[in-house]
């Protein structure tokens, strides 16, 4: 999981999302969205083994609350691997790079002669860049990508982080530990992802380590509170500034944006000659966890547990001065004075709150529709802003641009959708939300990331009708129409086989109306650590990243595939238990 200034009052009934008809127990069932309706059954070529199993409406016991549960993992057995961490095996570091093959131009085209499958990339730990500005376990890292590579992956996803990199002063960048690190990707052969990171790291799911905003950054937020998100209460939060004040020069004399560009300008200029070769994806991080949302459900401090709606975070000055424009451009001025105000509080249900509620509730009144509309355009307006920036500045230099999009997959199955809404999607029973997102990246040629492509229903916890599976159906056929480029991460680390083949799946993209091939662009798989290198999660992974590869019209089982890696298992051995231990110190 782990979302602009100038508003627009355009249009906001959205495009309607229709309702099966089939019949249902409950009012409120998860299966009511048309998107599963479309989502055809994979080939039967595609498992020799499982068979995908119906979607049951009644309620299963949950797992841990908001937690996938991690099927099949096993226990590390890591005394070879410190004996051979104690022999200090040598790592071989001359190695030709294999032939890569490139994103395709765009997802929706008709792939071209051997050009099939998904590339896998692996998402690199979050502090592979130390404070110090230096690569983080050095050894481990380079026996670690010489251990991908050597097991077919396409290449890694590194945060950028601005708050290491442009630290102590405004436009003064250390781009020290990346420049290392980048040539050791290059020196193995590996493609690489990077993520303009302008968010905290820190307070999200999955976040080991803390990097704050760039101490400047900070020190206006000090004098100015107003730059960070606030809710209706007054909590304020530092993850990331408030889209409100994009375009306002409050960062000592430049404005937000002005800052993500400047950034993204002196990354292209210093590493031009890796563009296009060596980096072949710049993600633009445009919200807390780099995706395009607002902070509406931070976990730190304990503020939000899942599965809660989360809250509306507009109540600062900036963003309610636009919202008072905005109610009086609508002859509505009294709307303007701050948002709903029984929308409940962060770890409440829908059938809580006056507002979210199936019944009558607010979010689907004149009020509802013209607040979630403004809500939602200033988020799409914060995206279309950054995007015509990152594109101006990379363009011609043979880089895709990506933007990474929140899976919200709780409370999915009722009406209101109320954690998309305050996250800024507005997403419910009668209209699209993510159909207006995939038609401005497709504006700007940039690719649609989703997340938690691993999930299915039935491990969520069925009484707050989370859908993942749903969601991400939903998602495909809004990039389908869009005809943007798809691409997937998975939301928590799984090391087991049905969230491979869940992946696998959802990678192969069979939905009503793809006759083309389409499949998915790209997947970056959550995230190096020592438990992908455990022997036996290691095994599984070469297999699915080799089964990923072959692509939707592979006609061998997974169990093959994974009989055809052991060679690369064995290969690899070494190389696995250092980093494996290497990781751990």
């Amino acid at each position: 999981m782990a979302l602009g200034m100038t508003h627009q009052i355009g249009s906001r009934a959205g495009t309607p999302f229709p309702v099966e008809t089939g019949t249902t127990n409950s009012s409120e069932t998860t299966a009511t969205l048309s998107a599963a309706s479309v989502w055809k059954s994979p080939a039967n070529s595609l498992r020799c083994r499982v068979q995908k199993p119906e979607i049951v409406d009644a309620l299963s016991p949950p797992v841990s609350p908001c937690r996938s549960p991690v099927l099949g993992s096993t226990r590390a057995d890591l005394s070879v691997a410190c004996r051979a961490f104690a022999t200090e095996i040598e790592v071989e570091t001359a190695r030709s790079p294999a032939p890569v093959r490139e994103y395709r131009e765009e997802g929706a085209q008709v792939k071209g002669q051997g050009e099939k499958g998904v590339p896998v990339y692996v998402m690199m730990p979050l502090d592979s860049v130390t404070m110090n500005n230096t690569v983080n376990r050095k050894k481990a890292m380079n026996a670690s990508l010489q251990a991908l590579k050597s097991a077919g992956v396409e290449g890694i996803m590194m945060d950028v982080w601005w708050g290491l990199v442009e630290r102590d002063e405004p436009g003064a960048y250390n781009w020290g530990g990346y420049a290392e690190l980048l040539e050791m990707a290059k020196k193995h052969g590996l493609k690489v992802q990077a993520v303009m990171s302008f968010h905290q790291c820190g307070g999200n799911v999955g976040d080991s380590v803390t990097i704050p905003l760039p101490k400047w950054a900070g020190e206006e937020i000090e004098k100015d509170p107003d730059l960070a998100y606030t809710d209706q209460w007054g909590k304020r939060n530092n993850e990331y500034l408030s889209l409100g004040v994009d375009t306002l020069p409050v960062l000592k004399g430049r404005s937000p944006v002005q800052c993500y560009s400047d950034f993204m300008r002196a990354f292209r200029d210093n590493f031009k000659d890796l563009l296009g070769d060596t980096i072949v994806e710049i993600q633009v991080g445009m919200g807390p966890a780099g995706e395009l949302r607002y902070p509406s459900y931070p976990e730190s401090n304990g503020t939000w547990k899942f599965p809660g709606i989360g809250a509306f975070q507009c109540y600062d000055k900036y963003m309610l001065s636009s919202l008072k424009a905005a109610a009086e451009a609508a002859g509505k001025p009294k709307w303007g004075s701050t948002g709903p105000t029984d929308a409940g509080h962060y770890n409440n249900w829908p059938e809580d709150t006056s507002f979210f509620r199936k019944e009558g509730g607010g979010w689907n009144g004149t009020y509802g529709e013209f607040f979630l509309g403004w809500y939602s355009q200033m988020l799409l307006d914060h995206g279309e802003r950054i995007l015509m920036s990152a594109k101006s500045i990379f363009e011609n230099s043979g880089v895709k641009i990506s933007v990474k999009v929140a899976g919200i997959h709780w409370h999915y199955g009722t009406r209101s959708h109320a954690p998309e809404l305050t996250a800024g999607y507005y997403n419910t029973r009668f209209r699209d939300g993510y159909l207006p997102i995939a038609q401005m990246l497709a504006r700007h040629g940039a690719i649609f990331n989703f997340t938690c492509i691993e999930m299915r229903d039935h491990e969520q916890p069925q009484d707050a009708l989370c859908a993942p599976e749903k969601l991400v159906k939903q998602v495909a056929l809004a990039t389908q129409k869009a005809q943007v480029p798809l691409a997937g991460e998975n939301a928590l680390p799984r090391y087991d086989d049905t969230a491979h083949e869940q992946i696998l799946q959802t990678a192969s993209l069979n939905i009503e109306g793809n006759s083309e091939g389409r499949e998915m662009c790209a997947f970056t798989y959550l995230r190096m650590s020592p438990h992908l290198f455990q022997p036996e999660n290691w095994r599984k992974f070469v297999g699915f990243v080799k089964k990923m590869k072959e692509g939707k019209d592979a006609h061998r089982c997974l169990e093959q595939v994974e009989r055809e890696a052991e060679h690369f298992v064995h290969v690899t051995q070494p190389l696995v238990q250092e980093a494996a231990v290497a990781l751990m110190h």
